[in-house]
């Protein structure tokens, strides 16, 4: 089942969230939203017995919607967590000794 979302859905995530991304896996689709520390922060606590939970904690804390199979099926899910990494935009910084 291929949940479709309209445009004017993705709008009003977009206003809400700024940022939102589609991932698509064969033909299922997921809508997330970029993590933020909270997010971030709970996911590296999960991982720490279990490098897999990051991806989990991710993806069901970002979800806006898209195919529940996605989050369900595991095929699908690790689709998807191969492009996790890819929602975390970290700027670039710099350190200068004075």
């Amino acid at each position: 089942m291929n949940t479709q979302i309209s445009q004017d859905q993705i709008n009003l995530w977009k206003s809400k969230y700024k940022d939102i991304f589609k991932i698509t896996v064969e033909d299922k689709v997921a809508y997330l939203k970029k993590p933020d520390r909270k997010i971030l922060a709970a996911a590296t606590a999960a991982s720490t017995n279990n490098p897999m939970k990051f991806n989990e904690v991710i993806l069901l804390n970002c979800w806006l919607g898209g195919d529940e199979e996605i989050k369900t099926e595991d095929s699908y899910f690790l689709g998807v967590s191969a492009k996790i990494n890819e929602l975390i935009e970290v700027k670039q910084a710099e350190l200068e000794k004075l």
